[in-house]
């Protein structure tokens, strides 16, 4: 349906502020911190009826802006809030006129960030900073009812993306403690937290993987292999024996293009898996439409209110956009995607034309050099056994 990309800082590498609407894996919840200032509340989104609506959940006070919250498949709504030097969790839910609120404990760490929601929808997920490691913590959904410790990983790691539908396998990228590039690794939750190389295309390049697709193994993923000092964005194929690519139609001049949904279902067939863009410039945010096989970013006026960075695609080919206005408080833009042999996307929005598309043709691929990098194809998800 959706996956949140959490794209890096120039800074850093690390994540920058969460979309606007974080989507559940399902698809039929999302939830926000909503409000104006520092009246802030959550807000639970509905979508899986025949019109989205939204459900206000405010605590007895407002809440900070840095808190985070993400949507359960069971409707319940998790709030992180931080609060001397930790990060404290607890579900929230819908009961009569008030908010119900079941606390579950807390992670002892001044950086704790929700990692995007797991496959199932059930379990949440957050990384927690500490000084040479990065904290795996499950803080939703565990036996003990409260945040549990599940690995500790070597470096800084930031990123975070689901590789598998069962919840096992974890993408971070991560900086080792000593400095040096930011590299992709996969994380094995079911064998303590292994930690195996997932991107390396170059010795020194900067590679991140930036939003996967379960079902079809299509990865977005961001490098400056190509080109060093500039980040390119490019696609490979989990388990694939070719090369990663970095197509020149998603170079934009003055432009920051960044994928934030890929169409789900697409099993065996990557290339034709349409994929969502976000894409920011001076004048403002608008969206993007584009498939591996085509060649071509079709770019789309996005609806007025778009909650930017948010979206879900159905199974069928259909880009849903959550979008608020003064007269609409919870909505959402339908956007037909063309079926990979045509050429021009049409929407059955008006706020949702074409705005153009260009033609360029595929960039240059990415090989390995005898530096002896590990490149995509040898990802860890192909040939696994379990632990003996």
């Amino acid at each position: 349906m959706t996956a949140c990309a959490i794209e890096p800082t120039a800074e850093e590498g690390g994540a920058v502020s969460r979309a606007g609407l974080t989507i559940a894996a399902n698809g039929a919840y999302a939830a926000r911190l909503a409000g104006d200032g520092e009246a802030l509340y959550p807000e639970r989104w509905t979508l899986d009826g025949p019109e989205p609506y939204a459900v206000p959940l405010p605590a007895a006070q407002p809440e900070d802006p840095h808190a985070q919250v993400l949507p359960l498949v069971d409707g319940r709504v998790l709030i992180g809030r931080r609060a001397d030097g930790r990060c404290v969790f607890s579900l929230l839910y819908p009961t009569g006129p008030r908010t119900g609120e079941l606390p579950l404990g807390a992670v002892e760490s001044g950086s704790v960030r929700l990692l995007p929601p797991s496959p199932d929808g059930a379990y949440a997920y957050a990384l927690a900073a500490g000084a040479h490691s990065t904290g795996v913590w499950l803080v939703a959904g565990g036996a003990g009812g409260g945040p549990e410790h599940i690995a500790e990983i070597d470096g800084h790691c930031t990123g975070g993306s689901w590789l598998d539908r069962t919840g096992r396998m974890l993408a971070l990228d991560r900086r080792q403690a000593g400095g040096g590039p930011v590299k992709a690794v996969a994380v094995d939750l079911e064998r303590g937290g292994e930690v195996t190389p997932l991107l390396q295309i170059a010795e020194g390049s900067d590679d991140r993987v930036l939003l996967a697709d379960p079902d079809s193994g299509l990865l977005l993923i961001r490098s400056d292999a190509p080109s060093p000092g500039h980040h390119r964005l490019g696609w490979g194929v989990l388990g694939s024996t070719l090369p990663v690519r970095f197509p020149e139609c998603l170079r934009l001049p003055d432009a920051a293009v960044t994928p934030f949904a890929i169409q789900p279902g697409q099993t065996l067939t990557p290339e034709t898996c349409a994929v969502a863009l976000r894409i920011d410039a001076a004048s403002g945010s608008w969206v993007g439409l584009w498939r591996p096989a085509e060649r071509r970013l079709h770019q789309l006026a996005a609806p007025r209110g778009w909650l930017a960075g948010s979206g879900l695609w159905s199974r069928e080919g259909e880009l849903r956009l959550p979008y608020v206005t003064r007269g609409v408080p919870c909505g959402l833009a339908r956007i037909v995607a063309a079926a990979p042999e045509e050429h021009v996307p049409h929407a059955s929005t008006p706020s949702a034309q074409p705005e153009g598309a260009g033609g360029e043709p595929s960039g240059h691929a990415v090989t390995p050099g005898v530096c002896k990098p590990v490149p995509l194809q040898q990802a860890p998800l192909t040939g696994r056994t379990a632990p003996g």
